[in-house]
């Protein structure tokens, strides 16, 4: 009997998309593990994006078999990507302004009492302690969105996602155009997701924060796999050389051992 630790807990093989004339992604393989945080590079229109939505359910794969938990799965709409476990954080951050915290965690998923009244108490009570397993330095839950940081938005969207319990977390380019400190901050919240035991496909250009908080780094070149590298051992040279294509790798690292 397999080892169903080792079972990924998202597997893709031989994706492939087409827009039109333009081939998106072609053969692709993919897999995320719990406990792990696995980043997704390469230039602009390498397929990253493409990729990302095919798990969020926002794209359809032309051909390939997407598994989760080692079980075949067709993730056709976000609905159906949430019902699979499946939270995603897009650049937009779909968030608003006028509504305090707790009211942006719960968007479009409020709780209400047993008399069918929106229970506001046990809300505020879970955003508190979402924040807290995710070190957030958010000063309260009642406060505005309008009134937060750069960095405290993206906590805030990250924390909308642990609502309803997800396996695997996307986030694309969550520290795009953040400040030194508001990205130390979120990186040490997709350091929270790991330990929190999910799976984590992170989009970034970023190398920097790539490398210091990605277990595995896959790159994308022109829509195919052109490299899979362990993130605590890979030079940086050997990552750009894949992602230009000034290097193509004979034969792809096995998956890191995710972190404990």
């Amino acid at each position: 009997m397999a080892d169903a630790t080792r079972v990924p807990l998202l597997s893709m093989r031989g994706i492939s998309k087409r827009f039109g004339g333009v081939e998106a992604l072609v053969g692709v393989d993919l897999d995320v593990h719990r406990h792990e945080v696995v980043a997704l590079v390469g230039d602009n229109g390498a397929g990253k994006s493409t990729l990302a939505k095919m798990v969020a359910g926002v794209v359809t794969p032309d051909t390939g078999l997407m598994e989760i938990d080692g079980v075949p799965v067709s993730i056709p709409t976000p609905a159906a990507a949430h019902g699979l476990g499946v939270a995603t954080v897009f650049q937009d951050l779909a968030l608003c302004d006028n509504l305090d915290v707790t009211s942006n965690i719960f968007l479009g998923r409020e709780l209400s009492s047993a008399r069918g009244v929106r229970d506001d108490e046990r809300m505020e009570q879970i955003a508190r302690q979402t924040l807290r397993d995710l070190s957030s330095r958010i000063p309260s839950v009642r406060i505005p969105l309008s009134d937060l940081s750069a960095g405290q938005r993206q906590s805030v969207a990250i924390a909308r996602t642990l609502i309803g319990a997800p396996r695997i977390v996307v986030l694309d380019e969550p520290t795009a155009a953040l400040s030194v400190a508001h990205t130390a901050e979120v990186l040490m919240h997709i350091e929270g997701l790991r330990d929190l035991g999910l799976g984590v496909i992170l989009i970034s250009h970023n190398m920097t924060d790539v490398r210091s908080v990605a277990d595995r780094i896959e790159v994308l070149r022109h829509g195919r796999n052109n490299g899979s590298f362990d993130a605590r051992t890979t030079g940086y040279e050997s990552i750009l050389g894949a992602i230009t294509g000034a290097v193509r790798p004979d034969a792809y690292l096995r998956p890191a051992v995710a972190r404990s």
